[in-house]
């Protein structure tokens, strides 16, 4: 088939193996992308969700926001800011940190409300105060969901980031961008696949966090056979 001579191909391209278009620079491009836009993105999003689940208030206004920024069109965005700040990594870290930031804010929100409410008022009745109840009550109870959040923005962003290239940089969307460019349909691939490769790295990655950041007892239970049963996933497994 085409398609695996294409795979072949973009391997075997000495271009690939060194220089600044090999398969390394490209991922480690990507990976940065990532890291920043979901480093501003937790930013103001998780402290602010953090309190917004503690105190209860807002809740409503972030779903309907958080709805509103998911439908925003990445791509528009992009252009949007390029025309506004020039082309660099800040036109495309807007789109990303926009794309990344509504799941990251509801999953710290639905978090801390998932907190058991005796438990908290019985930190409350030992002494600690409002912060200590959200970081040491709160936070521990919250982290799986936080976790889930992470890893749905994270996923997002990996199959997002391709946009850089639109704006002249770099990462994995340069084969995509590069390749279509010039027709050339085995560098077209081999980026895109490179992309779900890291993808699904990353949902690996985190489906183990989040299994260790579980408490016991709480995790999904198991039938005789050993097998996980699905139908008794926490909400923090569902949140998307």
């Amino acid at each position: 088939m085409n398609w695996l001579a294409w795979i072949n191909d973009f391997l075997a391209d000495p271009a690939h193996h060194a220089g600044p278009d090999s398969i390394a620079v490209r991922v480690s491009e990507h990976l940065a992308f990532t890291a920043q836009a979901l480093f501003w993105a937790a930013l103001p999003a998780v402290p602010l969700g953090l309190l917004i689940g503690y105190t209860g208030r807002g809740v409503v206004a972030v779903t309907a926001l958080t709805g509103i920024a998911r439908a925003l069109p990445t791509l528009g965005l992009v252009t949007l800011a390029v025309l506004l700040v020039g082309v660099g990594e800040l036109s495309v870290l807007v789109p990303l940190v926009a794309l990344a930031a509504p799941p990251l804010l509801v999953a710290a929100a639905e978090g801390v409300r998932s907190t058991d409410p005796e438990v908290r008022d019985a930190a409350r009745g030992i002494g600690l105060s409002h912060p200590q109840t959200l970081l040491r009550v709160c936070l521990p109870t919250a982290l799986p969901t936080l976790l889930a959040g992470l890893r749905t923005a994270t996923v997002q962003v990996i199959a997002t980031a391709t946009i850089a290239a639109y704006a002249g940089l770099g990462g994995l969307g340069r084969y995509v961008v590069d390749g279509l460019a010039t027709r050339n349909f085995a560098t077209t691939l081999g980026g895109a696949l490179l992309v779900v490769l890291l993808a699904v790295a990353a949902q690996l990655l985190f489906a183990v966090l989040i299994r260790a950041a579980e408490p016991p007892g709480t995790g999904a239970a198991r039938t005789p056979t050993g097998r996980t049963d699905r139908s008794t996933r926490t909400h923090h497994e569902e949140l998307i």
